[in-house]
């Protein structure tokens, strides 16, 4: 059964799903073999990764090309996320994208840096007409970086299509040497309903893998009854590097019949967000180790694929059942694993005891819970299961349950301030308490009157916090009063030990300069060959505000020829 199965779907899977899409069309972004450090749709923090990660040998500035004739579309440069990122809309309607650069083509460095010096601010968006800035295929458009939120240099490329869904670039002929079967890392089997049982226990069970001389794995054998589910923890990995990527395709099947499969070949923004309903959360939460669960419940994901019962798998008594779970990669490379189920009353146990508040979540009802000074808001569907939520306030802090349930949008935390003095209230915030010795991480909030209001998806623990400390400023590569004509680079250090950087600005001899601000070394840099400093004698002035609005100014003289 095994190889009908696997022949039979690889053929109506692969040879079907992928020639839907022109192989010759688009050309690597680089000038290097494709080694990826990320693949498309691996599970990240919560979101689906929308392309592939490309390495860049470990460093700046590689040439990165025109995958294929157009025209750049949207250009964005920004702290975080992406970083300095180029679209690009090519005539067959698909959009390529190139994010983390360190900077652009001559062309395309010179127009986007006289938007930013027009509106004062290194943070920027637009979107060119057809005609502003063609580009032709393999041609020079910007070089790799390290920008944004990347973790290290690569390159980040995507192809969207004209409704803007991100769409595995493998299919498009990018060519990944890959040999490597996907690794399965754990099993969990689960019961979905008090009335189900799993070698008499109704909580989650971890499976023991067992290892086949082939290379694929079975599991022990259960005894079940009821409605009961798994989950599987697995990665990819290609021939050339040792990252843990994501799969390409998960199918399941209960005595031969298909019973769930995911499909990781396109989905679109908005519905990312659902991840954290596709993976066992709770578990990630205390583990930090993503179980994909392999049933649908309250999931509107489309890369579900409607299956025999979602993959709820209904175990009688005095039957015996096999249940089969096959991975796969890109390249068609496989694992498969085996779970022998035998159905059985006498594997009932005692109930997974349920936990009661006062306080009951009715996932598709507004919500408010108010104690005090302090109330929070839950708006319809914020969450996808009703549950039983711990609330609790004392003094100015927040017990708001544990982070173990996932939400689809923002709720609001409100405490009134009234009874603060005015000159304290522009230094509250609400900050969200983390491990174990309650670190205060700023949440973005804003005062109305004597309220103070914060919108998070995180439950957790909250409290009001106070920061009268103004940010840090500190030159890096100079001091005062120094001949600077052989720079290539102004650099300063910024810091905030409180809420953290909100905005920065400086000018040298009154006129505003452009600073490249990297969050991750705290460093704003000014690059002299803009041609901005044209004096010898130069007074720099650098103003930081924090997100309560403490700011401090750091003034200074230097000289260049």
């Amino acid at each position: 059964m095994r190889l009908t199965l696997s022949v039979f779907f690889i053929f109506s899977l692969f040879s079907s799903a992928q020639n839907n899409y022109p192989k010759d069309y688009f050309s690597s972004p680089l000038e290097i073999p494709l080694i990826l450090s990320g693949t498309f749709a691996e599970l990240r923090s919560n979101h689906f990764h929308s392309g592939l990660d490309i390495k860049t040998q470990h460093r700046t500035g590689l040439r990165v090309k025109a995958s294929a004739d157009g025209f750049v579309s949207r250009i964005k440069v920004s702290h975080y996320g992406y970083g300095k990122a180029l679209y690009i809309t090519h005539p067959n309607g698909y959009t390529t994208v190139y994010a983390h650069l360190r900077k652009f083509s001559p062309e395309i460095e010179a127009y986007i840096k006289t938007l930013q010096y027009k509106k004062e601010s290194y943070e920027v968006e637009v979107f060119p007409s057809a005609e502003t800035l063609p580009v032709k295929k393999d041609s020079l458009i910007a070089y790799s970086g390290n920008s944004g939120g990347s973790g290290g240099p690569h390159l980040h490329f995507e192809i969207r299509d004209k409704a803007e869904r991100p769409i595995n670039p493998m299919l498009f002929g990018m060519d990944i040497k890959d040999n490597t079967p996907p690794v399965i890392q754990s099993i969990y089997a689960y019961p979905l309903d008090e009335n189900s049982f799993i070698n008499k226990s109704n909580t989650k069970q971890k499976l023991t893998l067992i290892p086949s001389k082939n290379g694929d794995y079975n599991t022990k054998s259960i005894e079940a009854i009821g409605a009961i589910g798994f989950g599987i923890e697995t990665i990819d990995r290609q021939d050339l590097a040792a990252n843990s990527n994501g799969v390409y395709n998960i199918q399941t099947f209960i005595n031969g019949n298909r019973s769930f499969e995911l499909d990781f070949k396109r989905f679109s923004f908005d519905e990312t967000k659902h991840i954290n309903a596709l993976i066992d959360y709770e578990h990630y939460i205390s583990k930090k180790k993503r179980i994909q669960k392999l049933f649908k419940k309250n999931n509107p994901l489309s890369i579900l694929k409607p299956n025999l019962d979602n993959g709820f798998i209904k175990i009688e008594d005095s039957t015996y059942s096999v249940y089969k779970i096959r991975v796969a990669d890109y390249k068609n490379n496989e694992s498969w694993v085996t779970i022998h189920i035998k159905g059985s009353n006498k594997t009932t146990g005692l109930k997974k005891e349920k936990k009661t508040t006062p306080y009951f979540i009715k996932a598709d009802q507004n919500i408010n819970l108010k104690e005090g000074r302090v109330s929070v808001d839950f708006y319809k569907d914020t969450f996808y299961d009703d549950f039983f939520i711990d609330f609790e306030v004392k003094n100015d802090t927040l017990k708001l349950h544990e982070d173990v349930m996932a939400a689809k949008k923002t709720f609001s935390i409100t405490y009134d301030v009234s009874h603060y003095k005015d000159t304290d209230k522009n230094q509250l915030y609400i900050a969200r308490l983390i491990g174990r010795k309650n670190y205060p991480s700023y949440t973005y909030s804003k005062r109305k009157g004597d309220l103070l209001i914060a919108n998070t998806k995180k439950l957790g623990t909250y409290a009001l916090a106070m920061d009268s400390i103004k940010p840090s400023i500190r030159p890096i590569n100079f001091k005062k009063g120094q001949w600077l004509s052989k720079y290539r680079y102004l650099k300063i250090k910024i810091d905030d030990s409180g809420s953290g950087i909100s905005n920065y600005r400086a000018t040298i001899n009154g006129k505003w300069v452009l600073m490249e601000y990297d969050y991750k070394t705290k460093t704003l840099t000014h690059d002299f060959n803009d041609g901005i400093v044209t004096e010898t004698k130069n007074n720099l002035k650098v103003i930081v505000t924090d997100n309560v609005g403490n700011n401090s100014t750091f003034e200074t003289l230097f000289y260049r020829k």
